[in-house]
């Protein structure tokens, strides 16, 4: 048991969950820009990019967002 807290205290891998009309992510690394239709991140492997309509940022924690209005799209820019 403290094994899995210790990994889910310690977990610093970024992910990306998609949902109907919201995107959950963890552990990226910056904002970049921040638009009504368009928000993109920096993320340890590249830049994060979400189209759409009136998108709008709630910040949970530090390596944590909730993206929600309308996607229409999302963007991966890796560094390869």
């Amino acid at each position: 048991m403290f094994n899995k807290i210790k990994d889910y205290i310690n977990d610093n891998e970024f992910r990306l969950t998609i949902f109907k009309d919201r995107i959950y992510i963890v552990n990226y690394l910056q904002i970049i820009a921040l638009e009504n239709e368009r928000i993109s991140l920096l993320t340890p492997d590249g830049r994060l990019i979400i189209k759409g309509e009136e998108l709008s940022l709630n910040k949970l924690l530090d390596n944590e967002l909730l993206i929600s209005g309308k996607v229409m799209l999302v963007e991966v820019e890796t560094d390869e």
